[in-house]
């Protein structure tokens, strides 16, 4: 299959609405997020929700899809870092080499606290990070059921965090595509990707099928799930979130271009 017919897509639970069914249609490459970037930069697939943070860093080869992301608004429960004492008194924090966004924010965060424990890359496990070292950072799926499972160790959701000094929502995927891709291509991705979005916000009976699927996949409830789609992550990249973008890509990344959008006319 040509990479013109792949979408990448993030392997965690917070584009389920957005992919979902499109497997009859086009290829489906999940990886991590901090996968995604390269398998865009090499002509794995078309167009991936990749880290905003990753944008920064490499805007000038590629360009944005516009109204599609993945964004929260306050909570977005599922980036998350963990603890066992509050963030103030920690002395180390062990990080994850998935997504470069959540890094990025946690950095921004604590500077903005005027606090500076030293970070560790370690793999993405809370008992072992917490063994290591005074906190843990988790994203995806991982955050979702370490919070689950243990709600005690919780001290700081990062989205909710950013959003409560800045007042804007967080940006942590964008969709992005090289600038040199076949545009007709890039904007029937798009619309395909919209359309099903659009159906999981419309349509009940399928909203219901993607939850349940998304459930049986993460091993959590239907109704955390249901929760987490509803109050939490969201897909929708409208006014109000670009600008959300564009702070953090400017604050916390120090990109100073304009961000490039493809044309949808």
């Amino acid at each position: 299959m040509s990479w013109k017919e792949v979408l990448g897509r993030v392997s965690f639970s917070n584009c389920d609405p957005i992919f979902y069914g499109l497997e009859n249609s086009w290829g489906i490459l999940p990886a991590p997020p901090s996968w995604l970037t390269g398998h865009v930069i090499r002509k794995d697939c078309i167009t991936a929700p990749i880290p905003s943070a990753d944008y920064a860093e490499y805007h000038d080869q590629l360009v944005l899809i516009p109204d599609l992301g993945i964004v929260s608004r306050g909570d977005v429960g599922s980036v998350l870092l963990f603890g066992t004492r509050p963030l103030e008194s920690m002395r180390d924090i062990a990080i994850p080499s998935d997504s470069s966004t959540s890094k990025k924010l946690l950095s921004w965060i604590l500077d903005n606290r005027e606090i500076d424990p030293k970070t560790i890359e370690m793999g993405p496990d809370i008992s072992s990070m917490l063994e290591s070292c005074d906190g843990a950072l988790l994203i995806g799926d991982r955050a979702l059921s370490a919070a689950s499972r243990n709600p005690e160790t919780v001290q700081l959701d990062l989205g909710a965090e950013w959003t409560r000094i800045t007042g804007f929502p967080m940006v942590f995927g964008v969709f992005a595509t090289r600038k040199d891709s076949p545009m007709d291509i890039v904007l029937r991705a798009r619309g395909d990707m919209f359309e099903q979005y659009s159906k999981f916000k419309q349509d009940e009976e399928w909203r219901n099928e993607v939850i349940l699927n998304t459930s049986l996949n993460s091993g959590l409830s239907e109704s955390r799930i249901s929760e987490y789609f509803s109050r939490e992550v969201e897909n929708i990249l409208d006014s109000e979130a670009i600008m959300g973008l564009e702070l953090f890509l400017h604050e916390a990344c120090g990109m100073e271009a304009a961000v490039e959008w493809i044309r949808l006319d």
